[in-house]
């Protein structure tokens, strides 16, 4: 029983001994790229996914709080995602701001 209990960590004579530390080596790949992600995008239309809606538009300005649309609509149908025009969009009056914090994710228009 010695044998089982040193095993699962016990100690017959202290008590309880510290929890086993095991590590497993972890490879990591660390680049910096700069010019990436929506700043690449600049001057491209693009397709923002949100918390709620769909924003479609040409992306005109990005800083680390918000991006910048022009002629930007709400999409309410995708249809085709290869598709040059979104099957059913609603424009918006003028240029419209997106909260960075609430994009899942984007990409650009095919």
């Amino acid at each position: 029983m010695k044998g089982i209990a040193r095993l699962v960590g016990f100690s017959d004579k202290e008590g309880l001994a510290p929890p086993l530390q095991v590590t497993f080596p972890m490879k990591k790949l660390v680049e910096e790229v700069s010019n990436e992600g929506l700043e690449s995008l600049l001057g491209e239309t693009v397709m923002v996914w949100c918390l709620n809606f769909i924003y479609r538009g040409k992306l005109i300005g990005v800083n680390d709080k918000d991006i910048l649309l022009t002629d930007a609509s709400v999409v309410y149908e995708t249809g085709g995602l290869c598709d040059k025009e979104p099957e059913r969009q609603e424009p918006l009056p003028h240029n419209w701001y997106v909260r960075t914090s609430c994009i899942e994710s984007y990409g650009k228009v095919a």
